[in-house]
């Protein structure tokens, strides 16, 4: 079964940008103490831009991403965020080597 590698990248409304960011550290830390099959989840601040962040995660296998999805600390994340950010773009992608 393959790896599964997500980066996604947010760009937050500006006068969200605090509230977000604490949010991300909550979902970053949440995800390492609590979830199976997570290899890496690294969180990044764009140099050009300090309302932009991505998320570049790897997982064992595209059932525990899924089981990552359903869990009770992103679900939360996801509510807390909702319309907050500027954009958000998603990508799913099989590691090769």
């Amino acid at each position: 079964m393959s790896k599964i590698v997500i980066v996604a990248k947010l760009k937050i409304k500006e006068q969200f940008k605090d509230e977000v960011y604490a949010e991300l550290l909550v979902l970053h830390k949440s995800t390492h103490e609590f979830d199976e099959g997570c290899i890496q989840y690294e969180l990044h601040k764009d140099l050009e831009d300090v309302n932009s962040f991505t998320f570049i995660e790897t997982w064992e296998n595209a059932e525990l991403l899924e089981a990552h999805m359903a869990t009770a600390h992103f679900a939360s994340f996801v509510k807390t965020i909702e319309n907050k950010l500027d954009a958000l773009e998603i990508s799913k992608l099989e590691k090769l080597i």
